[in-house]
């Protein structure tokens, strides 16, 4: 990555990624937010310098800086992808902190946010905009979609398929193989031994559906 970055969000998520960047050296210009009260403040002394919708450094993303976006509101951070990619001609980068390990033949997309102690195995993919929490294991052969989220410390067992928009809490097991579907969400410290249905909510060890 040679060309400074430029975070969007300057929350706690964005101050994560600042350290990412910084772990690895990266020049980060600055953050764009869109709570005014932050707008002219520093963030370990990297300005906020406006809104998410602020041209006058929108326009330098893709030819003289990268972005990444810092949050986990999917809808929100769609439309500034699309927005980046229609005005732009760009996707943001992934933020992968330098104490991750991502194994050489693991296929990392677009966007995504790969925290400390992250352990990515052989021949898994990870899709584009996916957010990897601290300690996280996503084991050998794995699928993550788009816009996946894994809390931190949970386990991905070797062959299992995530599918687009899925939420996984905390300390979670996946057993190896198995499918969890668009949109579903596993709640903390499961342990998921069948295939999680699309949009449904599971909990408990063996994780079942729940209201």
């Amino acid at each position: 990555m040679n060309k400074p970055v430029i975070i969007i969000g300057a929350s706690d998520f964005g101050k994560a990624a600042l350290e990412i960047f910084k772990s690895n050296d990266v020049i980060v210009y600055g953050f764009l937010d869109d709570n005014k009260e932050l707008h002219e403040k520093e963030i370990e002394d990297i300005p906020v310098l406006g809104s998410s919708e602020n041209k006058s450094y929108l326009k330098i993303i893709g030819k003289d800086c990268d972005a990444f976006i810092a949050s986990d509101d999917n809808t929100w951070k769609a439309t500034i992808i699309e927005s980046l990619r229609k005005h732009r001609k760009s996707m943001p980068v992934n933020a992968i902190h330098n104490n991750a390990y991502v194994a050489s033949s693991a296929i990392i997309r677009h966007g995504s946010f790969i925290n400390l102690g992250v352990k990515v195995g052989a021949n898994s993919e990870i899709g584009n905009h996916c957010i990897l929490h601290a300690g996280s294991i996503v084991d050998y052969g794995v699928k993550l979609r788009d816009f996946v989220q894994i809390g931190a410390g949970s386990i991905i067992g070797s062959g299992a398929e995530i599918m687009e928009g899925a939420f996984i809490g905390s300390g979670v097991t996946i057993v190896s193989g198995i499918k969890v579907k668009e949109g579903a969400r596993i709640g903390a410290g499961s342990v998921v031994i069948a295939d999680v249905d699309k949009n449904s909510t599971v909990f408990g060890n063996p994780a079942k559906p729940v209201d």
